[in-house]
């Protein structure tokens, strides 16, 4: 499950994306806010955490706040949600970058659990690595997701 952060900061991309397709400028923190439905008091360090991570600048003064600097088409979901939660893998010994041995785990090559996560887990990858920041802009554009028949089955 994805955190409350991570979903306010796909939000804040989201908003941030659409003024770029608009060919807007940067915005305030209290116009992200209320374009996005997210809480100013919880923006500012989201918005910190991803200008670190490279992907929105900043800039001071009267025509100051965030925008983006990396193509939204490039920025993929999976790449926002480690840097906003950490690791995603749902077991440490499949993380790519967080990799750690479970303790109660006698051979990697033989667990069951490991190889039925493990496939669940690659399929989720290769969802969230292949959709971006753009995607979220154009999400209504898109067919009507898995989930959708899943649910009403």
């Amino acid at each position: 499950m994805i955190s409350q952060k991570a979903k306010y900061a796909l939000k804040a991309l989201g908003t941030l994306a659409e003024e770029k397709a608009r060919g807007g400028g940067a915005l305030t923190i209290e116009e992200i806010a209320t374009r996005a439905g997210v809480p100013k008091r919880f923006l500012e360090h989201i918005l910190l955490v991803i200008k670190n991570g490279g992907i929105i600048g900043s800039r001071r003064g009267r025509i100051g706040g965030y925008q983006l600097i990396k193509d939204p088409a490039t920025v993929t979901l999976g790449a926002v949600l480690r840097l906003i939660d950490g690791p995603i893998a749902p077991l440490p010994c499949l993380s790519r970058g967080a990799y750690q041995r479970c303790e109660d785990c006698q051979d990697e090559a033989t667990c069951a659990i490991r190889r039925a996560f493990g496939d669940v887990f690659a399929a989720y990858l290769l969802l969230i690595e292949s959709m971006t920041v753009e995607d979220l802009i154009r999400v209504n554009e898109l067919p009507a997701p898995l989930l959708d028949s899943a649910i009403s089955s």
